[in-house]
């Protein structure tokens, strides 16, 4: 895997560097948040690893930059914040994953092969459709009809999970876990809040309403 670790600590930038490269990895290191963006955005990594505390930039904006620019590699963000909001606003602002510090190499290693096991789209489900809404998951472009809806990273990927389950409830527990990687309730309305963002995208003027609300339940898309 080519892997981008933006870490500003030399000390765990080599210790990390260390282990990924005789574990036969390439790693290239930024050594604050501006220096990091540039990179992600200007070559193609299969990983990102990134720190949250960061000169110049920190590692939080780091990711909603990266995300806004289209950069879709997983990112494992790291971290001595532990605390529950702290991780939910990381994985809100576009990491895929959350390592606390201090952890060891095993740990975080283990968590690198979960990210990269993450299998390339087939062709015969690249496009998905609902009456005639279709997302593009290889191209990550969203159309109502000829216009094109335009979604932030987050509602792309929630929008998927619908759109993968048309016809079919999808659960906010379902959601937290699938879209955010949450294995907890972090006791906001971030699914809700999320939902009615991508309803007033694709559901505008007189177009017919796709997402419904099963009260009780969660989520369901499908065709009028």
């Amino acid at each position: 895997m080519h892997i981008l670790l933006v870490e500003d600590d030399d000390e765990t930038a080599n210790f990390l560097m260390k282990g990924l490269r005789e574990s036969g990895q390439m790693v290239e290191r930024a050594r604050d948040g501006m220096d990091g963006l540039f990179r992600a955005t200007q070559e193609e990594f299969n990983l990102i690893i990134l720190d949250r505390m960061l000169p110049r930039l920190d590692g939080l904006a780091v990711a909603k930059a990266a995300r806004a620019a289209g950069v879709t590699a997983p990112i494992l963000m790291l971290t001595a914040m532990s605390a529950i909001e702290d991780r939910v606003a990381g994985l809100e602002g576009g990491a895929d994953d959350y390592l606390v510090k201090p952890f060891s190499f095993d740990e975080l290693y283990a968590r690198v092969n979960a990210l990269a096991r993450r299998q390339p789209l087939k062709e015969e489900v690249a496009t998905l459709e609902v009456a005639d809404l279709s997302l593009d998951r290889l191209r990550r472009v969203v159309k109502r009809g000829a216009r094109i809806v335009e979604l932030q990273p987050r509602e792309f990927r929630l929008l998927e999970e619908l759109m993968l389950n048309a016809g079919r409830v999808v659960t906010r527990t379902m959601l937290l876990e699938r879209v955010w990687d949450f294995h907890f309730d972090p006791g906001t309305n971030i699914v809700e809040s999320h939902v009615s963002r991508i309803r007033s995208k694709i559901e505008r003027d007189d177009e017919e309403v796709l997402i419904h609300t099963v009260r009780g339940a969660g989520y369901v898309i499908r065709a009028p």
